[in-house]
Protein backbone atom coordinates (compact mmCIF):
# COMPACT_ATOMS: atom_id res chain seq x y z
CA UNK A 1 0.00 0.00 0.00
CA UNK A 2 2.73 1.96 0.22
CA UNK A 3 3.69 2.38 -3.53
CA UNK A 4 -0.54 3.00 -4.13
CA UNK A 5 0.09 6.18 -1.63
CA UNK A 6 2.81 7.36 -3.83
CA UNK A 7 0.90 6.97 -6.69
CA UNK A 8 -1.89 8.80 -4.92
CA UNK A 9 0.04 12.07 -3.64
CA UNK A 10 1.51 11.88 -7.69
CA UNK A 11 -2.50 12.01 -9.19
CA UNK A 12 -2.93 14.73 -7.66
CA UNK A 13 -0.62 16.80 -8.70
CA UNK A 14 -1.71 19.05 -10.79
CA UNK A 15 -0.35 20.45 -14.36
CA UNK A 16 -1.19 23.33 -16.97
CA UNK A 17 -0.40 21.32 -20.11
CA UNK A 18 0.07 17.29 -20.90
CA UNK A 19 3.92 17.02 -21.33
CA UNK A 20 7.28 16.19 -19.41
CA UNK A 21 8.91 18.54 -16.60
CA UNK A 22 11.95 20.33 -17.13
CA UNK A 23 13.82 23.09 -15.64
CA UNK A 24 12.83 26.24 -16.36
CA UNK A 25 16.13 27.40 -17.62
CA UNK A 26 15.88 24.85 -20.19
CA UNK A 27 17.44 25.71 -23.74
CA UNK A 28 13.82 25.70 -25.96
CA UNK A 29 11.73 27.78 -27.34
CA UNK A 30 9.99 29.70 -25.16
CA UNK A 31 6.62 28.57 -26.89
CA UNK A 32 7.21 25.20 -26.03
CA UNK A 33 7.47 25.98 -22.20
CA UNK A 34 4.42 26.33 -20.09
CA UNK A 35 4.75 27.90 -16.71
CA UNK A 36 4.81 25.48 -13.79
CA UNK A 37 6.20 26.29 -10.35
CA UNK A 38 9.34 28.62 -9.74
CA UNK A 39 12.09 27.10 -11.29
CA UNK A 40 10.14 24.30 -13.54
CA UNK A 41 7.73 24.21 -16.81
CA UNK A 42 6.22 21.73 -18.97
CA UNK A 43 7.48 21.13 -22.18
CA UNK A 44 7.76 18.71 -24.99
CA UNK A 45 6.83 15.01 -24.61
CA UNK A 46 9.91 13.19 -23.82
CA UNK A 47 8.83 9.83 -24.62
CA UNK A 48 9.86 7.63 -27.58
CA UNK A 49 6.22 7.96 -28.81
CA UNK A 50 6.87 11.00 -30.40
CA UNK A 51 10.70 11.03 -30.84
CA UNK A 52 12.78 9.44 -34.01
CA UNK A 53 15.28 7.25 -30.80
CA UNK A 54 13.48 3.84 -31.74
CA UNK A 55 15.82 1.21 -33.82
CA UNK A 56 13.93 0.32 -37.11
CA UNK A 57 11.12 2.89 -35.93
CA UNK A 58 11.84 5.71 -38.00
CA UNK A 59 9.73 8.73 -38.12
CA UNK A 60 9.49 10.36 -41.51
CA UNK A 61 7.38 13.37 -41.02
CA UNK A 62 6.50 13.38 -44.45
CA UNK A 63 2.58 13.66 -43.85
CA UNK A 64 3.00 16.06 -40.66
CA UNK A 65 5.32 18.11 -38.88
CA UNK A 66 6.68 17.24 -35.60
CA UNK A 67 3.79 17.84 -32.15
CA UNK A 68 5.35 16.78 -29.40
CA UNK A 69 3.31 19.25 -26.80
CA UNK A 70 3.16 20.62 -24.50
CA UNK A 71 -0.58 20.61 -25.04
CA UNK A 72 -2.86 22.53 -22.79
CA UNK A 73 -6.24 20.03 -23.33
CA UNK A 74 -7.26 17.32 -24.55
CA UNK A 75 -8.07 17.97 -27.82
CA UNK A 76 -4.52 19.16 -28.65
CA UNK A 77 -3.62 16.12 -26.68
CA UNK A 78 -5.51 13.62 -29.42
CA UNK A 79 -3.98 15.90 -32.39
CA UNK A 80 -0.63 14.60 -30.86
CA UNK A 81 -1.47 11.21 -30.91
CA UNK A 82 -2.87 11.33 -34.11
CA UNK A 83 0.36 13.46 -35.61
CA UNK A 84 2.68 10.65 -34.19
CA UNK A 85 0.41 8.17 -35.76
CA UNK A 86 1.23 10.09 -39.10
CA UNK A 87 4.53 10.62 -38.55
CA UNK A 88 5.29 7.22 -38.77
CA UNK A 89 4.27 6.44 -42.34
CA UNK A 90 6.96 6.09 -44.62
CA UNK A 91 6.44 8.41 -48.22
CA UNK A 92 4.92 6.95 -50.91
CA UNK A 93 8.01 6.59 -52.86
CA UNK A 94 10.22 4.81 -50.46
CA UNK A 95 11.36 1.05 -50.67
CA UNK A 96 9.04 -0.63 -48.24
CA UNK A 97 10.05 -3.99 -46.37
CA UNK A 98 7.25 -6.30 -47.39
CA UNK A 99 4.15 -6.20 -45.20
CA UNK A 100 1.27 -8.41 -45.37
CA UNK A 101 -1.75 -7.46 -46.92
CA UNK A 102 -3.61 -6.50 -43.90
CA UNK A 103 -0.88 -4.06 -42.37
CA UNK A 104 -2.88 -1.66 -45.01
CA UNK A 105 -1.40 1.04 -47.30
CA UNK A 106 0.36 4.52 -46.63
CA UNK A 107 -2.73 5.71 -48.23
CA UNK A 108 -5.16 3.41 -46.38
CA UNK A 109 -3.50 4.56 -43.06
CA UNK A 110 -3.79 8.38 -44.05
CA UNK A 111 -7.37 7.77 -44.06
CA UNK A 112 -8.11 6.05 -41.26
CA UNK A 113 -5.90 8.16 -39.33
CA UNK A 114 -8.09 11.03 -40.22
CA UNK A 115 -10.74 9.38 -39.40
CA UNK A 116 -9.71 9.09 -36.24
CA UNK A 117 -8.85 12.36 -35.69
CA UNK A 118 -12.62 13.54 -36.47
CA UNK A 119 -13.79 11.09 -34.34
CA UNK A 120 -11.65 11.88 -31.27
CA UNK A 121 -12.68 15.25 -31.17
CA UNK A 122 -16.27 13.66 -30.91
CA UNK A 123 -14.73 11.37 -27.75
CA UNK A 124 -13.16 14.07 -25.68
CA UNK A 125 -16.33 16.16 -24.97
CA UNK A 126 -17.73 12.44 -22.84
CA UNK A 127 -17.91 13.59 -19.33
CA UNK A 128 -16.14 9.86 -19.02
CA UNK A 129 -12.89 11.28 -20.57
CA UNK A 130 -12.62 14.96 -19.31
CA UNK A 131 -9.99 14.35 -16.14
CA UNK A 132 -10.97 17.66 -14.61
CA UNK A 133 -14.81 18.28 -14.97
CA UNK A 134 -14.70 21.94 -13.74
CA UNK A 135 -11.91 23.19 -15.46
CA UNK A 136 -10.72 21.25 -18.46
CA UNK A 137 -7.72 23.00 -18.80
CA UNK A 138 -6.41 22.40 -15.39
CA UNK A 139 -5.31 18.78 -15.93
CA UNK A 140 -5.34 16.20 -12.73
CA UNK A 141 -2.21 14.49 -14.08
CA UNK A 142 -1.05 10.78 -13.88
CA UNK A 143 2.96 10.50 -13.41
CA UNK A 144 3.88 7.32 -14.60
CA UNK A 145 6.72 5.34 -13.11
CA UNK A 146 8.37 4.84 -16.29
CA UNK A 147 8.65 8.23 -17.37
CA UNK A 148 9.15 11.70 -16.34
CA UNK A 149 5.47 12.95 -18.75
CA UNK A 150 2.35 13.87 -17.40
CA UNK A 151 -0.67 12.19 -19.93
CA UNK A 152 -4.59 11.64 -19.07
CA UNK A 153 -5.44 8.91 -16.42
CA UNK A 154 -6.97 6.32 -19.40
CA UNK A 155 -3.56 6.26 -20.72
CA UNK A 156 -2.34 4.31 -18.09
CA UNK A 157 -5.92 2.09 -17.55
CA UNK A 158 -3.92 -1.00 -18.36
CA UNK A 159 -0.54 -0.15 -16.81
CA UNK A 160 0.97 -2.13 -14.20
CA UNK A 161 3.96 -2.32 -12.44
CA UNK A 162 6.04 -5.53 -12.42
CA UNK A 163 6.12 -6.77 -9.11
CA UNK A 164 1.91 -5.99 -9.48
CA UNK A 165 1.99 -8.41 -13.07
CA UNK A 166 0.51 -11.87 -12.08
CA UNK A 167 2.69 -15.05 -13.08
CA UNK A 168 0.71 -17.08 -14.94
CA UNK A 169 -0.06 -20.83 -14.26
CA UNK A 170 1.85 -23.66 -15.84
CA UNK A 171 -0.22 -24.72 -18.91
CA UNK A 172 1.01 -27.70 -20.19
CA UNK A 173 -0.12 -30.97 -19.04
CA UNK A 174 3.49 -32.22 -19.35
CA UNK A 175 5.15 -29.49 -17.18
CA UNK A 176 4.40 -30.05 -13.24
CA UNK A 177 4.77 -26.69 -11.14
CA UNK A 178 7.35 -26.89 -8.69
CA UNK A 179 6.08 -25.44 -5.22
CA UNK A 180 9.14 -22.71 -5.73
CA UNK A 181 6.88 -21.74 -8.25
CA UNK A 182 3.30 -22.06 -7.20
CA UNK A 183 4.39 -20.16 -4.54
CA UNK A 184 5.83 -16.82 -6.63
CA UNK A 185 2.40 -17.27 -8.63
CA UNK A 186 0.61 -16.90 -5.65
CA UNK A 187 2.55 -14.05 -4.16
CA UNK A 188 2.10 -12.29 -7.78
CA UNK A 189 -1.68 -12.60 -7.42
CA UNK A 190 -1.73 -10.93 -4.06
CA UNK A 191 -0.05 -8.04 -4.91
CA UNK A 192 -2.23 -8.01 -8.23
CA UNK A 193 -4.94 -7.95 -5.89
CA UNK A 194 -3.72 -5.51 -3.60
CA UNK A 195 -1.98 -2.93 -6.19
CA UNK A 196 -5.83 -2.91 -7.97
CA UNK A 197 -7.34 -2.36 -4.95
CA UNK A 198 -5.40 0.17 -3.67
CA UNK A 199 -6.05 1.95 -7.30
CA UNK A 200 -9.71 1.80 -6.86
CA UNK A 201 -9.50 3.42 -3.43
CA UNK A 202 -6.62 5.87 -3.15
CA UNK A 203 -6.64 7.13 -6.98
CA UNK A 204 -10.01 8.48 -8.33
CA UNK A 205 -8.44 9.15 -11.94
CA UNK A 206 -7.16 6.07 -12.10
CA UNK A 207 -10.26 4.27 -11.13
CA UNK A 208 -12.48 6.36 -13.41
CA UNK A 209 -10.53 5.53 -16.41
CA UNK A 210 -10.30 1.69 -15.47
CA UNK A 211 -13.79 1.74 -15.66
CA UNK A 212 -14.07 3.53 -19.32
CA UNK A 213 -15.14 1.30 -22.09
CA UNK A 214 -12.11 -0.91 -23.25
CA UNK A 215 -13.06 0.44 -27.27
CA UNK A 216 -12.53 3.99 -25.77
CA UNK A 217 -9.34 3.21 -24.12
CA UNK A 218 -8.20 1.18 -27.00
CA UNK A 219 -9.31 4.19 -29.17
CA UNK A 220 -6.11 6.52 -27.72
CA UNK A 221 -3.81 3.70 -27.22
CA UNK A 222 -3.21 2.57 -30.94
CA UNK A 223 -3.82 6.06 -32.92
CA UNK A 224 -0.61 6.45 -32.51
CA UNK A 225 0.57 2.55 -33.51
CA UNK A 226 -1.31 2.26 -36.79
CA UNK A 227 2.05 1.62 -38.74
CA UNK A 228 3.91 -0.36 -36.02
CA UNK A 229 0.47 -2.94 -34.92
CA UNK A 230 -1.32 -2.65 -38.63
CA UNK A 231 -4.03 -0.59 -39.84
CA UNK A 232 -7.01 -2.96 -38.64
CA UNK A 233 -6.47 -2.74 -35.22
CA UNK A 234 -7.60 0.54 -34.66
CA UNK A 235 -10.03 -0.33 -37.64
CA UNK A 236 -11.23 -2.37 -35.65
CA UNK A 237 -11.41 -0.06 -32.86
CA UNK A 238 -13.47 2.29 -34.85
CA UNK A 239 -15.99 0.24 -35.79
CA UNK A 240 -16.85 -0.63 -32.24
CA UNK A 241 -17.35 3.19 -31.50
CA UNK A 242 -18.98 3.53 -34.69
CA UNK A 243 -21.40 0.47 -33.82
CA UNK A 244 -21.85 1.88 -30.62
CA UNK A 245 -22.02 5.35 -30.72
CA UNK A 246 -25.63 6.30 -29.31
CA UNK A 247 -25.06 3.65 -26.38
CA UNK A 248 -21.28 5.57 -25.78
CA UNK A 249 -23.59 8.86 -25.10
CA UNK A 250 -21.98 10.56 -28.27
CA UNK A 251 -24.19 12.70 -29.96
CA UNK A 252 -27.00 11.72 -32.41
CA UNK A 253 -27.34 10.46 -35.00
CA UNK A 254 -23.89 9.58 -35.58
CA UNK A 255 -22.37 11.71 -38.33
CA UNK A 256 -19.89 8.77 -39.74
CA UNK A 257 -21.92 6.20 -42.08
CA UNK A 258 -21.28 2.45 -40.47
CA UNK A 259 -19.30 0.22 -42.56
CA UNK A 260 -20.83 -1.71 -45.33
CA UNK A 261 -21.30 -5.62 -45.36
CA UNK A 262 -18.70 -5.85 -47.88
CA UNK A 263 -16.13 -3.53 -45.71
CA UNK A 264 -16.65 -5.66 -42.43
CA UNK A 265 -16.19 -9.08 -44.71
CA UNK A 266 -13.12 -7.66 -45.57
CA UNK A 267 -11.89 -6.46 -42.22
CA UNK A 268 -12.91 -9.42 -40.56
CA UNK A 269 -10.58 -11.12 -43.22
CA UNK A 270 -7.57 -9.32 -42.29
CA UNK A 271 -8.65 -9.24 -38.55
CA UNK A 272 -8.14 -13.07 -38.70
CA UNK A 273 -4.94 -12.83 -40.19
CA UNK A 274 -3.70 -9.98 -38.10
CA UNK A 275 -4.46 -12.80 -34.64
CA UNK A 276 -2.57 -15.68 -36.84
CA UNK A 277 0.15 -13.12 -36.82
CA UNK A 278 0.37 -12.19 -33.25
CA UNK A 279 -0.31 -15.42 -32.29
CA UNK A 280 3.04 -17.01 -34.29
CA UNK A 281 4.96 -14.13 -32.79
CA UNK A 282 3.51 -15.41 -29.33
CA UNK A 283 4.61 -18.75 -29.95
CA UNK A 284 8.00 -17.76 -31.51
CA UNK A 285 8.80 -15.29 -28.38
CA UNK A 286 7.85 -18.36 -26.15
CA UNK A 287 10.32 -21.02 -27.90
CA UNK A 288 13.23 -18.45 -28.03
CA UNK A 289 12.21 -16.48 -24.16
CA UNK A 290 12.68 -13.20 -26.27
CA UNK A 291 10.78 -10.06 -25.62
CA UNK A 292 7.75 -8.87 -28.57
CA UNK A 293 11.50 -5.94 -29.54
CA UNK A 294 13.52 -9.31 -30.21
CA UNK A 295 16.34 -8.15 -28.15
CA UNK A 296 18.93 -10.88 -26.81
CA UNK A 297 21.16 -10.90 -23.86
CA UNK A 298 24.64 -10.85 -25.49
CA UNK A 299 25.65 -14.35 -23.36
CA UNK A 300 22.46 -15.94 -25.13
CA UNK A 301 22.99 -14.63 -28.87
CA UNK A 302 24.11 -17.45 -30.82
CA UNK A 303 21.77 -20.60 -28.58
CA UNK A 304 18.92 -18.12 -29.48
CA UNK A 305 19.85 -17.43 -32.90
CA UNK A 306 20.44 -21.07 -33.58
CA UNK A 307 16.99 -21.76 -32.36
CA UNK A 308 15.48 -19.11 -34.26
CA UNK A 309 16.66 -20.01 -37.32
CA UNK A 310 16.14 -23.81 -36.76
CA UNK A 311 11.94 -22.82 -35.56
CA UNK A 312 12.07 -21.21 -38.96
CA UNK A 313 13.65 -23.72 -41.02
CA UNK A 314 11.06 -26.29 -39.42
CA UNK A 315 7.93 -24.28 -40.04
CA UNK A 316 9.02 -24.14 -43.23
CA UNK A 317 9.33 -27.79 -43.90
CA UNK A 318 6.06 -28.54 -42.45
CA UNK A 319 3.81 -25.79 -44.91
CA UNK A 320 5.87 -27.02 -47.90
CA UNK A 321 5.03 -30.48 -46.84
CA UNK A 322 1.59 -30.15 -46.13
CA UNK A 323 1.38 -27.50 -49.02
CA UNK A 324 -1.01 -24.74 -46.28
CA UNK A 325 0.98 -21.50 -46.83
CA UNK A 326 3.96 -20.62 -49.11
CA UNK A 327 7.40 -19.55 -48.23
CA UNK A 328 6.29 -16.46 -49.10
CA UNK A 329 3.81 -15.86 -46.71
CA UNK A 330 5.96 -17.22 -44.13
CA UNK A 331 8.19 -14.61 -44.54
CA UNK A 332 6.12 -11.64 -44.34
CA UNK A 333 4.41 -13.08 -41.22
CA UNK A 334 7.62 -14.24 -39.96
CA UNK A 335 8.35 -11.72 -36.59
CA UNK A 336 11.76 -11.20 -36.25
CA UNK A 337 15.22 -11.81 -39.09
CA UNK A 338 14.81 -14.92 -41.23
CA UNK A 339 17.58 -16.80 -42.09
CA UNK A 340 18.15 -14.66 -44.99
CA UNK A 341 17.47 -11.08 -43.51
CA UNK A 342 19.24 -8.44 -42.76
CA UNK A 343 16.50 -6.37 -40.81
CA UNK A 344 17.44 -5.41 -37.13
CA UNK A 345 14.44 -6.98 -35.28
CA UNK A 346 16.21 -10.04 -33.49
CA UNK A 347 19.09 -7.43 -31.82
CA UNK A 348 22.21 -8.09 -28.87
CA UNK A 349 22.31 -5.93 -25.84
Amino acid sequence: MAFNEHVRQMAEIKFPAYGSLYFADIQIESALKQPYTPGYVIGPNCTTTYWDCNVGRIRYYGFTEPNRGPWVDLAAYHCGLVDAGLSRLPPNSATLDERPSHHGSVEGHIRLLDLGRNIGSELIKLPQIQNAAEDPTIITGFIGWQSSSNEPAFMYAYSVPGFATPILAVSSEDDIESSEGRRARVNSELCCQAFDAGMKGLVPTLRAARALDDDLIRFFLHCHRTWEDGAVVFRDGIFEILKYWEHLGLAKPCPYPLPTDEELRVHQDAKENHEATLSLKEQVMSVLHTPPDGWVPTDCWDATKEAHDNAFNLLLQTIQSDRSSSEQELRLHWPFDIPTSNSPHLSLI
